[in-house]
């Protein structure tokens, strides 16, 4: 549907909400190009400088890359998330570590307290996805699925703000998983997930917090 206002700034204003929204809904996933600019003002009905204008908001964000001669990439899926990818992109690996497993093993105690059924259901789903990935060999299907699973660990908690936090700093964690896991995905280095599942299903919170604490920090200690 054609976006429509008399005034420039407006349209804008739509424009970027619709490709904001295109973003956060997970239409265009982080690491995509997005469509072209010809494509964009076909599909929203304004004029090419509206797009342009949008899209370089949205650049300016942290949402979008600008890349010459390539296109327009999604480089995260929130303001935040941008500005935390452009924050801590060169950050000691340590510290990733850390507070990745700071974060994790917070989510995983308050979600063996506060887990659903549903909420089960879930996390023996993406753990299956998980394995495939694993079993499948191709080192960035399992990153995604791995990120995939600890994202669901985290929305088990229940906890709105943790939940978020951790959204905004996925980008940052999957390029640092990215790094560990390397091109190649060697038996040695599998690291079974399935205690934590467990743990959380029983209500074990102690259990459950330290599996989840121990994988990056066990990540980081095979780096050095």
């Amino acid at each position: 549907m054609a976006l429509t206002s008399p005034r420039r700034s407006a349209l804008a204003d739509q424009v970027i909400t619709e490709l904001r929204n295109q973003i956060t809904s997970g239409e265009w996933p982080v690491g995509s190009r997005i469509p072209t600019e010809p494509e964009l003002v076909e599909q929203l009905g304004v004029a090419r400088n509206t797009v342009r204008e949008a899209v370089r908001a949205l650049a300016h964000n942290g949402l979008l890359d600008i890349r010459q001669g390539s296109g327009t990439y999604v480089l995260a899926t929130s303001e935040l998330a941008g500005v935390m990818h452009r924050r801590f992109a060169d950050a000691d690996p340590r510290h990733i570590a850390e507070l990745r497993s700071t974060l994790e093993s917070s989510a995983a105690r308050l979600a063996a307290q506060r887990r659903t059924e549903r909420d089960v259901r879930q996390l023996d789903a993406v753990l299956a996805r998980r394995e495939e990935a694993w079993a499948s060999g191709d080192a960035e299907l399992f990153v995604r699925a791995d990120a995939t699973l600890h994202l669901a660990v985290v929305a088990a908690s229940h906890n709105d703000v943790l939940i978020g936090l951790y959204a905004d700093l996925g980008d940052l964690l999957r390029d640092w998983l990215r790094d560990d896991v390397g091109q190649e995905l060697r038996p040695e280095d599998h690291m079974d997930h399935a205690r934590l599942i467990e743990a959380i299903r029983a209500r074990d919170a102690e259990t459950a917090a330290t599996e989840a604490a121990g994988y990056s920090l066990k990540c980081l200690g095979d780096r050095v």
